[in-house]
């Protein structure tokens, strides 16, 4: 079957369809890491031996020892070091690529957040449930409406 463009309101619906009534369409993953790890880095280490090319964050709880985080329109990473919970994580995830954004609090519940960069190391643990897409196909491309290479969705 071809690969073929999908509109962005059509991709919209599609992915709610996926997300909301797990299906033969769409799978779920569920992963821990330990303490020490490296959570995008073993993120995509998991997409990539499961073959992954069209997931998504469903949920995470965890806790860091150490962060490092781009904020918005920062050309480099900032990081820190401490406890911090995970209080979100999102985003998309492909062995083409992948586009995750992280926001954690620190001991006095005041909480940052940005694109996650290798650099986060787990605490205690991150309980992570992904889902990923059986008839999608999720690709960077540079498309010309930003200097990025941005999300392509394609269907199989």
């Amino acid at each position: 079957m071809p690969i073929m463009r999908l509109t962005m309101l059509a991709t919209a619906l599609l992915l709610a369809a996926c997300a909301t009534s797990p299906s033969e369409h769409s799978t779920v993953h569920a992963l821990r890491l330990l303490p020490g790890q490296d959570l995008r880095a073993e993120l995509q280490r998991y997409v990539d031996a499961h073959g992954i090319e069209a997931g998504w964050i469903a949920s995470c709880a965890g806790s860091l020892t150490d962060f490092n985080l781009r904020f918005a329109d920062q050309p480099n990473g900032s990081t820190g070091h401490g406890h911090f919970e995970i209080v979100s994580l999102s985003g998309t995830l492909s062995t083409h690529g992948s586009h995750l954004h992280l926001a954690i609090a620190d001991e006095q519940g005041r909480t940052i957040g940005g694109h996650l960069l290798d650099g986060c190391r787990i605490y205690t643990t991150a309980e992570i449930v992904l889902g990923a897409s059986l008839t999608h196909v999720f690709v960077r491309e540079r498309c010309g409406s930003t200097p990025w290479e941005e999300l392509q969705v394609l269907t199989r």
